[in-house]
């Protein structure tokens, strides 16, 4: 977020407060002086407390959670509009629902029954409908769309509340309250600062105030919006960088044992062949050691016969 700058904030009226007799004396810490009946705000505390929900609204955008903006009154209602749409945020500037936080199943279901009427309309079945039904349905459609219009994408409870005027909005502070929501809120002189969890002092009843401090926590938001958004690509990449080598890794395993495979079977009967070549000339050794005697005894033999001859010849 860019460092916000004091001049700015006066520049907008940031700086404004109520009459002195209608204020809030926890409100004592955050008042600079008394000017002309009017309590003027100090603007240091103001930046410095503005940098601080804004971090940590940011932090909240990127944990994937829904920061809910409140504004009833006249001159917040377009701005708060606009400012929470532009960040894709859910937003209250009609009448606050009673138990829109602490009867949420309710409030969905309402939510649900605009969804089912939008569905007659495309099926078909909303112009069987008589004339007078179709009156009926479509008032109540009208209805739905103008208080709950803008929190049909919210499907849980939201991560924050964001409140223009705490006192105008006392109803949604309980809420969040018992449910123990964080709280962040423009707060005025005349409001109670010990109700919210991160308070902005500023001027809340002037547009060009709100619209200033909307710009600058909007931003944030966006910003966390966008670190999500990067890290969650970051994970589709990583993801698909460790499926790759698995792949292949899997086709090497399959397509290794085909190829150690023959020179393992061919690697056995080469050490059996020169076995049985030792085993031959070992076997044809014994044979020749075995035939030299048998070649001597025959030698004696033909010398007796020669021998028994020699008489006949006489």
């Amino acid at each position: 977020m860019a460092n916000i700058d004091v001049k700015d904030l006066l520049n907008a009226g940031v700086h404004f407060g109520h009459l002195t007799r209608k204020w809030n004396p926890n409100m004592a810490p955050y008042i600079y002086m008394e000017r002309n009946g009017i309590h003027i705000i100090n603007l240091y505390k103001t930046a410095a407390k503005i940098e601080e929900a804004a971090d940590a609204m940011k932090k909240i955008a990127a944990s994937g959670r829904k920061i809910l903006f409140v504004a009833t009154k006249k001159q917040a209602k377009d701005i708060v509009a606009e400012k929470a749409s532009n960040v894709k945020m859910p937003y209250i500037t009609e009448r606050w629902p009673g138990g829109m936080l602490t009867n949420f199943v309710t409030i969905r279901k309402a939510v649900k029954k605009m969804a089912a009427i939008d569905r007659m309309k495309k099926d078909g079945t909303f112009e069987t409908l008589s004339k007078k039904e179709k009156l009926q349905v479509s008032r109540l459609r009208a209805k739905l769309e103008k208080n709950l219009g803008s929190i049909t994408d919210m499907t849980r409870l939201p991560g924050a509340l964001f409140v223009v005027d705490i006192k105008r909005e006392h109803i949604a502070i309980k809420e969040a309250q018992k449910l123990k929501i964080p709280i962040f809120a423009m707060v005025d002189t005349n409001s109670d600062p010990r109700d919210v969890d991160f308070v902005i002092p500023s001027n809340d009843d002037a547009s060009k105030s709100v619209d200033k401090i909307l710009s600058l926590v909007t931003e944030s938001v966006a910003v966390g919006l966008k670190e999500r958004q990067s890290e969650k690509d970051a994970e589709n990449k990583g993801q698909e960088e460790v499926a790759a080598p698995a792949v292949e890794t899997a086709e090497v395993e399959k397509a290794a044992p085909v190829k150690e495979a023959k020179p393992a079977k061919k690697a056995a009967p080469a050490k059996k062949a020169a076995k049985t070549e030792e085993a031959e000339k070992v076997v044809e050794a014994a044979a020749v050691v075995e035939t030299e005697p048998a070649k001597e005894e025959a030698a004696p033999e033909v010398e007796t016969k020669e021998e028994g001859e020699a008489p006949k010849e006489a």
